[in-house]
């Protein structure tokens, strides 16, 4: 077994599940088994190495020699490689196919009636003449695909040889097919269901189509697949990177080198430079004292030579003048010669023998500066899987999270640069991304907001040159908008004389309430009443149910039900005009300042122009999901989408604003009021339900606000400060609330 280990490793390696061959036995496999690695060996074969490892509890693949774990029961416990088997058998076939001996049949018990002929691809037998006759005039059997035996023939065997069917490999019952799957053993049972229950027995047994469970592995099989692509990927982009890291740090290696050479070259012309000027300096005073003890001697030999003279002339005249001619020089040799003795008194040799030349070189502090000229740093690249990442404490959908990164070294420190490329993404379960702008502050600090578009699980992922920094990817549970716990405290409540229908905010905080006895009152910002326009009545400056109330352009547009119009006012009060409409139970203006009135009695929303002509209606008295009952207040949403509180129809319509119906939402009681923030979040009032229900942009209920609720009417959101304002209808009161 040891000695194909190495032969055949780098060949089995390449296509571990192509081979009919046993690199172990060198046989066709017989009964092939699979082991994790992939490699397939005979059962005969496995069952031989387990042996030799006596009492151990892993043996070596005798491929890429991998520990196998031994379970009990041996190498019976391996999953069947069917696929491989399947080859085996076709290999067989064909050898026996293109053969030029005789193959005897495989149906007759003693061949009496001649060898085969043909090839009965269903069932996988050799037939003789006579039997093949006998398979032709079968009904069944007559549809079987049968061949001749000869090249053509194994040409097509390939082609026409299909898997077998599984069946019992019980005797006896090989006509029972196996549907079952053991979930406790997580193989295919090869037994029946008459044999299954005795050694199955306490099992979890799951009777499942073949095509289901292979439907199930080949999905797992494409999942871990596709993961290993990715991981791949991911594995080639950080080779990609520690290849370009190498080249780095080449680079910089020779740069480095680079200036090592050119700052010791500096050194070494500036100590050549100093050499040549201190043998300058050497030379100059050298010569200096050379011509002065040159000049010295020259004069010294001058007087000796004039001492000679006068010692001579004297010592002729002591020897040849007589007393009266000596008198008669009057001492002219004694006064010359004097003064030549004087020339040399005192005799001072210039230098003497201790006026040295020294030169003064102090090698050893700059041999000790020398061993601490430069240094080598070894500024580490940023290592992005130590890099950090902080953020808010949690995210909420549409609002924006934040990120900052700080790069590491390799060494964990602070790297100090910037330059690195930083990617930032948010994906939802449902496989939606988004993406965050990057800012670079340049001292290896990154920071970005993402914005997550849906609420539940998702993963961050955050990458520095295209790695992932540290904890990512990480999950990251998006939250809705609103904080539930703080709807439910009151801000503010501010009294009315009357039951308030309706609500509606201006841009400097002040507050309209109609009011059930057809009054408008007008509060600050502070909940002061500031003054009441209008009573009951049928004039212009009158009203008979005001049920509804929007500021758009600096005008007050009241829905005056009883009344059958939309009265427009100052944000004063003064009267300005009116357009008439039927049962106006809501008001909504556009951009466009096409105004939308929900006609309670008719079912219907008009849409009126800025002359107040009906250019357009959108019924209710339909049948199906479009049709809605008693409409009282209208919202549009951040699509330009109208919202429609349907009272009699317990629910909140959805049209276009060209009355396409677009879908509806919401198991409500009583829908009056309805106001939608930028975000598309609706609040709903409940008349019959004693509750606000807030939806998320998708229509789906988030919560559900009580407490001091009692018949709740009309609503406005102030999107300056995030206040709902509540028509509390029975209760006589308006009700502010923090969203």
């Amino acid at each position: 077994m040891e000695s194909v280990k190495t032969d055949t490793k780098s060949v089995a390696l390449k296509e571990p599940l192509c081979h009919t061959i046993c690199w172990v036995c060198f046989k066709p496999y017989n009964d092939p088994r699979i082991l994790p690695c992939l490699h397939s060996f005979c059962l005969q074969c496995l069952d031989h190495a387990i042996q030799k490892c006596g009492s151990q509890q892993l043996f070596q693949c005798p491929t890429c020699e991998r520990n196998v774990a031994i379970t009990v029961g041996g190498a019976s416990t391996l999953p069947q490689n069917l696929h491989l088997r399947f080859e085996v058998e076709v290999a067989g076939c064909v050898s026996k196919l293109i053969s030029n001996s005789e193959v005897s049949c495989d149906h007759c018990i003693d061949g009496r009636n001649g060898p085969a002929v043909v090839f009965c691809c269903t069932c996988r037998q050799f037939l003789c003449k006579h039997c093949e006759d006998h398979h032709r005039s079968g009904r069944q059997l007559s549809k079987h695909n049968i061949i001749e035996l000869d090249q053509e023939g194994a040409k097509h065997l390939q082609a026409i040889m299909k898997p077998r069917e599984h069946y019992c490999t019980q005797p006896n019952h090989e006509e029972n097919n196996l549907n079952f799957y053991c979930e406790t053993c997580q193989c295919l049972i090869h037994m029946c269901g008459d044999c299954m229950p005795v050694a199955h027995n306490g099992h979890s047994i799951t009777i499942t189509e073949l095509s289901t469970i292979a439907k199930n592995h080949r999905s797992a099989i494409e999942e871990v697949l596709a993961n290993a692509r990715e991981t791949v990927a991911r594995v080639t982009g950080a080779i990609d990177v520690n290849n370009k890291g190498r080249e780095h740090v080449m680079l910089s290696k020779m740069k480095a080198h680079e200036a090592i050479d050119q700052a010791f070259e500096a050194l070494q012309q500036a100590l050549e430079l100093r050499k040549t000027t201190l043998l300058s300096e050497l030379e100059s005073i050298s010569l200096s004292k050379t011509t002065a003890l040159t000049l010295q001697k020259e004069m010294f030999e001058k007087v000796i030579e004039e001492i000679g003279y006068y010692t001579e002339v004297a010592s002729h005249i002591l020897q040849t003048h007589t007393d009266h001619e000596i008198a008669g020089l009057r001492g002219l040799i004694p006064t010359e010669l004097s003064s030549v003795l004087r020339k040399v008194e005192p005799i001072h040799p210039v230098p003497n023998t201790h006026d040295d030349i020294s030169a003064i070189v102090q090698t050893d502090g700059l041999i000790r500066e020398l061993s601490k000229f430069g240094s080598i740093f070894d500024l580490s690249a940023p290592s992005p899987s130590l890099s950090t990442w902080t953020s808010t404490s949690e995210a909420k959908v549409k609002c924006g999270f934040h990120v900052k990164v700080q790069s590491k070294t390799s060494k964990g420190t602070v790297y100090p640069h910037g330059g690195l490329q930083m990617k930032a993404e948010m994906r939802s379960n449902t496989g939606a991304v988004v993406h965050g702008e990057v800012e670079d502050h340049g001292d290896g600090t990154y920071t970005t907001t993402l914005i997550p578009l849906t609420t539940g699980p998702h993963q961050l992922l955050i990458t520095l040159d295209g790695q992932h920094v540290l904890n990512s990817p990480h999950d990251i549970n998006v939250l809705h908008k609103y904080d539930h716990s703080t709807l439910v405290n009151v801000q503010q409540v501010i009294k009315c004389s009357s039951a308030p229908y309706c609500v509606a905010i201006r841009d400097n905080g002040d507050l309209y309430v109609g009011a059930y006895d057809d009054c408008i009152y007008l509060f600050d910002a502070t909940g002061h009443l500031k003054k009441t326009i209008g009573c009951h009545g049928n004039n212009d400056d009158q009203f008979d149910y005001p049920f509804d109330m929007v500021v758009k352009e600096n005008v007050l547009h009241v829905a005056d039900k009883s009344n059958n119009c939309i009265k427009r006012l100052t944000l004063e009060g003064t009267f300005i005009n009116k357009y008439s409409t039927n049962g106006a139970a809501g008001v909504l203006v556009d951009e466009h300042y096409r105004i939308y009135v929900s006609d309670c009695s008719g079912n219907k929303i008009n849409v009126l122009d800025r002359n107040g002509d009906n250019i357009l209606t959108i019924y209710g008295c339909v049948t199906g999901d479009h049709r809605f009952r008693s409409p009282y207040g209208l919202a549009f949403d951040p699509l330009g989408n109208i919202h429609v509180a349907a009272s009699d129809s317990n629910a909140i319509k959805v049209f276009t604003r060209e009355g396409v119906y677009v879908r509806k939402y919401g198991d409500l009681k009583g829908p009056r009021g309805i106001v939608i923030d930028s975000d598309g979040y609706s609040f709903v009032s409940e008349y019959e339900g004693n509750c606000i229900s807030i939806f998320d942009p998708q229509g789906s209920k988030i919560h559900t606000m009580l407490g001091d609720l009692n018949k709740p009417f009309g609503l406005a959101l102030d999107s300056r400060t995030n206040s709902l304002y509540v028509a509390n209808y029975d209760e006589h009161s308006v009700l502010k609330y923090s969203v």
